[in-house]
């Protein structure tokens, strides 16, 4: 009895969290596009690419001339472990896809186009025979959330340019997970119809599940969408110096819902039913950056960038509803979060070794927005550093490769019920661009 007791404890611990899979940084990533990535994520004062959609807005004013096409492939390779009183679970979600495509079009005064980018998305993948597992299912989440971006920059003057998008924006999720029917039911409350008359037989149970899933890798069994933006300047102070300032409003989505039956609540000893959860109000922050670029050399560029990223205001509290179909009524569930806002230091160089080889190396830190009681097993959301390093390759006039990797190191913390997560991540981007 004392393993599943265990079990029990780390399961409630983890119980609801793939609401909010993850990326590096909390939920964003720590770089959009390989020049951005190898410089540390920093940004937000010079060209980089198509890129700029999700970075700063107002960059895309300062490429060259012409139409440039960008196509992107990014791979998440987080390393995730926890581990309870000898017992260890390790997750086998150890690679995830993040495609991105942009097109703009400028000319001297003025810029636009269109943009493919996944902003955020991971997962976790426990094997049922785990201490995270049970009744012969594992536990999983995994998330994505991406963006339909159509960006417009404008050169006000020779120092300023200005730049806005309107970002369609949508998010898909899917989890499996499990706790103590007690645990699960002591997240529960506002029950109604049947369901709340059979939640006190699911709260006897060893063993209670909610799961919905889908074998899908680019949508979730929960879905939602909305519109949301992002507002950005630069402004060059001297011929060697430029300063960038972007905005990121917060999200819109509607709240992530299933089909009427895409979701299951069980538990040992034979209750089974299926029903819909809805995730009310998931969010991704609105954040803000302050940066500069400055160009020390013919050869040398280098960028710095500070990011702050509102958490506070959308991670409280994550909160579902699971409506039956089976035996109709509802119940909420409801587990408290408290992140706070997070503080995003970038710092990164570029050199011009040729005409056609630009090498670049970068650095970001940035604190942990999750109070250690609340880190969960599904959802280790905790490294703080990165190292960074990439190059740019000229190919021929129309034609460029940039790759980029970034290294997180491990971080491992102890939760409220004495779980020890460990969290680990290498990032890779390769894009390909054609300039016509």
């Amino acid at each position: 009895m004392k393993k599943i007791s265990l079990r029990a404890t780390a399961l409630a611990v983890a119980a609801l969290a793939a609401g909010q899979a993850w990326a590096t940084n909390g939920m964003l990533m720590e770089g959009y596009g390989p020049i951005a990535l190898s410089m540390g994520g920093a940004a937000s004062a010079y060209d980089n690419g198509t890129a700029a959609m999700m970075n700063n807005v107002s960059t895309l004013q300062m490429g060259e001339n012409g139409t440039r096409a960008d196509v992107a492939l990014g791979i998440l390779g987080p390393n995730v472990s926890s581990s309870m009183s000898g017992m260890t679970a390790k997750s086998s979600g150890t690679s995830y896809v993040m495609p991105a495509v942009g097109w703009i079009r400028k000319n001297d005064q003025l810029s636009y186009g269109v943009g493919l980018f996944g902003q955020g998305g991971m997962g976790t993948e426990y094997d049922a025979n785990s201490f995270l597992g049970a009744d012969g299912k594992g536990a999983r989440s995994e998330l994505g959330v991406g963006r339909l971006i159509f960006p417009v920059s404008y050169k006000v003057s020779e120092q300023l340019n200005v730049g806005a998008s309107l970002d369609y924006s949508w998010a898909g999720m899917d989890m499996m997970m499990a706790a103590s029917g007690a645990q699960l039911g002591g997240m529960a409350s506002n029950p109604s119809g049947n369901i709340a008359a059979a939640l006190p037989a699911l709260g006897g149970a060893t063993w209670a599940r909610i799961d919905f899933s889908n074998s899908n890798d680019f949508t979730g069994a929960a879905k939602s969408a909305g519109w949301t933006g992002k507002l950005g300047l630069t402004y060059k102070i001297s011929p060697q110096l430029t300063f960038g300032i972007s905005h990121q409003l917060k999200t819109n989505l509607a709240d992530m819902k299933t089909s009427a039956s895409g979701a299951s609540m069980s538990g040992r000893g034979g209750f089974a039913d299926s029903g819909q959860i809805i995730i009310h109000d998931f969010q991704m922050p609105a954040n803000t950056t302050l940066g500069m670029a400055f160009q020390a050399s013919p050869k040398l560029m280098v960028a710095v960038d500070v990011k702050s990223i509102a958490w506070a205001d959308v991670m409280k509290q994550l909160s579902m509803t699971y409506v039956s179909a089976g035996m109709g009524g509802s119940v909420d569930f409801s587990l408290p979060q408290n992140w706070k806002d997070q503080t995003v230091i970038s710092i990164g160089g570029a050199y011009k070794y040729s005409d056609a080889l630009t090498l670049r190396a970068g650095y970001s830190h940035a604190s942990n927005p999750i109070p250690n009681a609340n880190v969960l097993p599904i959802f280790p959301a905790t490294v703080e550093d990165h190292y960074t390093a990439g190059f740019g390759y000229q190919i021929s006039k129309n034609t460029s490769v940039d790759a980029a990797v970034s290294h997180a190191p491990k971080v491992t913390v102890v939760n409220g019920s004495g779980v020890s997560i460990s969290h680990s991540q290498t990032n890779y981007q390769l894009m390909f661009s054609y300039r016509y």
